[in-house]
């Protein structure tokens, strides 16, 4: 289920609409089900549907509730064309690592879609061939009318496709060189750095931002930095993805752990009138020590007050009240007997007193 209920003074420091899902389970279940009512309707006016669709750990769970549409809700995906966003290079579609093979299995294999209608970028060709073939591919899209919904993960360091920090804006599909990170992400997969591709070949930036609907998709904590970036930062290319701020319908659907360094979810009380439960007070008061490199005991009612801290002076302060009541909760977390100490009373402490000798 959606859990996101915030309102537009809620969301005012996000440039680019988001929604918040309890889980990836769910948010891919709703990103399916936006697919599926898009074919629909393309189905009913007699019109193919242009897909744009990604690769990566992002979208096996989408990919996973379109093959159950169609088995068990009929869904058909005869009027479906798909491009992909890219391919590694070179790369042999049979092998283990291509994307022709994983969509194959995560979902083409599993559906009714016409393989002529699948295109995915060739890995294939010679170098010389390359530029003609990204061309053509661009053209195929455009005589399509353009692409209806893409589909988007993100990487480490904000890429879309394979359009790299640096990209621009206005970038055609074209063979491309991946960052070492990016690089260093996929090395699992093929066994080792040294043997992960170097090169890939990936739709540029301008017909992603041409696509009518955009959708990206981010899950877990491991993206909450790039997703704060991308959502609340400048519009950059060293962050290719905050460009679909700049997009008139892009929608950034996150599980909870990736939307954790949103204001509204990471600092609440900067956007709306809060609870202060416990909790959330040693969490406001530790993040307000770490950001202005203060010691708690140190922090005074003005720096509360100038972030967006005051309901809480005016319920609990002064600051001092309050410093020495957080102080002494962090200071309890710290014992010099982690295995425990015999006879003591470690009723204050995060470990318990018995068994006293434990293993550490």
């Amino acid at each position: 289920s959606n859990i996101d209920k915030a309102t537009g003074f809620e969301k005012r420091f996000e440039n680019v609409g988001t929604i918040v899902f309890e889980n990836s389970t769910e948010a891919s279940k709703a990103v399916a089900q936006e697919i599926a009512d898009l074919i629909k309707v393309k189905q009913s006016q007699k019109q193919p549907c242009i897909l744009g669709l990604a690769t990566g750990s992002t979208p096996k769970g989408l990919y996973a509730e379109l093959v159950r549409l169609h088995k068990e809700e009929g869904l058909s995906f005869k009027n479906v064309v798909s491009f992909n966003l890219d391919e590694y290079y070179p790369m042999e579609p049979d092998s283990i690592n291509s994307y022709v093979r994983f969509m194959k299995e995560l979902l083409f294999d599993h559906v009714d879609i016409l393989p002529e209608n699948i295109n995915i970028p060739d890995g294939t060709l010679t170098k010389e061939a390359i530029s003609d073939y990204c061309r053509q591919y661009e053209a195929k899209i455009e005589a399509l009318g353009g692409i209806d919904l893409q589909i988007l993960g993100i990487g480490g360091n904000g890429h879309i496709g394979f359009n790299e920090s640096g990209s621009l804006k206005n970038s055609k599909t074209r063979l491309v060189a991946l960052d070492h990170i990016t690089r260093v992400a996929a090395s699992g997969d093929f066994g080792g750095l040294q043997k992960t591709p170097r090169t890939a070949i990936t739709l540029g930036v301008k017909k992603i931002m041409e696509a009518k609907r955009v959708i990206l998709m981010a899950w877990g904590e491991g993206k909450s930095s790039i997703i704060k970036a991308s959502v609340e930062g400048t519009v950059t290319n060293q962050v290719p993805a905050s460009y679909l701020q700049e997009h008139n319908n892009a929608t950034f659907v996150l599980d909870q752990a990736a939307s954790s360094k949103l204001t509204r979810i990471n600092t609440p009380w900067l956007v709306e009138k809060v609870t202060w439960t416990d909790k959330l007070i040693r969490k406001a008061v530790l993040g307000l020590a770490l950001k202005l490199k203060k010691p708690i005991l140190m922090l005074t009612d003005a720096d509360y007050i100038e972030n967006g801290m005051s309901d809480l002076l005016a319920d609990s302060g002064p600051a001092y009240d309050i410093n020495i009541k957080i102080f002494n909760k962090l200071q309890n977390t710290i014992t010099g007997w982690p295995g425990g100490k015999p006879n003591a009373d470690d009723s204050k402490r995060p470990e318990r007193a018995e068994p006293a000798k434990k293993r550490v």
